[in-house]
């Protein structure tokens, strides 16, 4: 299949069933379809957790700090497979032991350049599969944190971060453990 023919987002509507499907090169703009995405949060064993700083290239919160990774799922395409393909797009990395963890998520955000971001978007927690080598197109850094260090800077600087990220680590707390080397 053709990337033009693949690369697109799956439109939903408000109660949460596939309605259509529309390139993903459009979708997002000042009137944002509701759609389908997802996030994900990487660990590692000894419990820290991966955050990435979207690249300065990004059409939507350039330079932001976020969740491991994001995405869109395919038309047909399982959410393991879709994380699957981000991870290995993004960072260059498998992911292994992927569990969802907030499966309701939804948000709504605009950009400082009027782009809206309107998604369903389950939030995954997963093992990281070695190390990550950021796709400098999607990734600009990276760090693994504690979770401590996650919840303080959500609370002291959260104009850092992404907008689903400082509405997704609150209800991720209890998902996350602080302590090294217990993972959840």
């Amino acid at each position: 299949m053709e990337m033009a023919e693949t690369d697109h987002v799956i439109l939903m509507s408000p109660d949460g069933r596939a309605r259509g499907l529309m390139p993903r090169a459009t979708v997002h703009s000042a009137t944002t379809p509701l759609h389908l995405g997802f996030s994900c949060y990487l660990r590692r064993e000894d419990g820290s957790v991966l955050l990435t700083r979207r690249a300065l290239t990004k059409r939507t919160w350039p330079g932001v700090w976020t969740n491991s990774f994001c995405g869109h799922p395919r038309q047909g395409e399982s959410m393991p497979t879709a994380l699957a393909r981000h991870a290995r797009h993004e960072l260059g990395m498998d992911v292994r032991a992927v569990r969802s963890a907030l499966p309701d998520f939804r948000y709504r955000a605009t950009d400082v350049s009027g782009v809206v971001e309107n998604e369903i978007c389950p939030v995954f927690l997963a093992e990281a599969a070695g190390d990550p080598v950021p796709n400098p197109a999607e990734v600009m850094d990276l760090r693994w944190v504690s979770p401590t260090e996650i919840d303080e800077l959500v609370v002291l600087a959260p104009w850092t971060l992404s907008p689903w990220m400082t509405a997704q680590v609150p209800a991720l707390r209890d998902h996350f453990d602080p302590t090294p080397g217990r993972a959840t």
